[in-house]
């Protein structure tokens, strides 16, 4: 009975963080899609969409909000990992905890950023990822960290772009959310948001190898700077908006994994 009251609290904790990453992801699209039409005054990021929030009404309970949901979703994400699925061997299970922690680590990030915003430390300009890589190049070899690191987020927008094309995200809803329109709007929810994570990431770690191969740290950057490079190409502004509108499909994906029993 315990083990299954500490089961419904998790999920609960699931639920609660997946919709604020569903929000922030929104919040992303817009900015993206503003930057798309010509503004360029906004941080089309985590942090700018949290910053964002701040600036709406209710807008510190709303950063608060996001911040206790994404520290929620970590906490769950770390549980579930560790948790691995029924009949995985000792190597499943491993990399089960492996995603898990690595995921929970990112949405501490996005916590922690939402934290500084509602406390007033968060709205510095500054590009951390510069002075960060900008640190690991004088490290010994560390340009080839900084390309390693840039493949290996490459490797993971391809790996969302596969899973969008292949619809492993299905295995992340319900059997009775998979039928009917219900199913079908889901089914493009997740194909439309993980290809444009996929391709947004992917451009963020050809940002990390270039600057490794160029060793030129400000060169790297985060999702901001990946959908500006976006914007910059021919047909920009239609490829950003396009790349906004996976966004915004990935977040209500979020939504619905959130609205189910158990997340998991």
């Amino acid at each position: 009975m315990q083990d299954l009251k500490n089961q419904d609290a998790l999920d609960t904790a699931g639920r609660v963080g997946l919709a604020a990453y569903g929000l922030v992801h929104l919040v992303v699209a817009w900015l993206a899609l503003q930057l798309a039409f010509g503004d360029r005054e906004g941080s089309a990021s985590s942090t700018g969409a949290v910053q964002q929030l701040a600036e709406q009404p209710l807008g510190g309970f709303l950063v608060w909000a996001v911040a206790v949901g994404m520290f929620l979703l970590a906490i769950w994400r770390v549980f579930d990992g560790l948790a691995g699925k029924i009949g995985d061997d000792g190597s499943d299970r491993a990399k089960s905890a492996a995603v898990g922690i690595g995921k929970a680590v990112l949405y501490a990030a996005v916590g922690v950023s939402a934290v500084k915003v509602a406390i007033g430390s968060g709205s510095s300009k500054g590009s951390s990822s510069d002075s960060m890589t900008a640190t690991v190049m004088e490290w010994p070899g560390g340009q080839l960290l900084v390309g390693a690191a840039g493949l290996a987020v490459i490797g993971y927008g391809g790996w969302l772009v596969y899973v969008a094309w292949s619809e492993r995200f299905l295995k992340k809803i319900d059997g009775k959310d998979q039928s009917g329109n219900t199913g079908t709007a889901f089914t493009w929810f997740g194909k439309a948001g993980y290809a444009a994570k996929g391709v947004a990431i992917g451009v963020i770690g050809g940002l990390f190898v270039y600057a490794a191969a160029t060793h030129e740290a400000k060169k790297s950057g985060g999702l901001d700077q990946a959908l500006q490079k976006i914007l910059d190409q021919p047909f920009g502004p239609v490829l950003l908006t396009l790349v906004a509108i996976g966004i915004a499909a990935y977040g209500l994906f979020a939504f619905a994994r959130a609205k189910q029993d158990s997340p998991s």
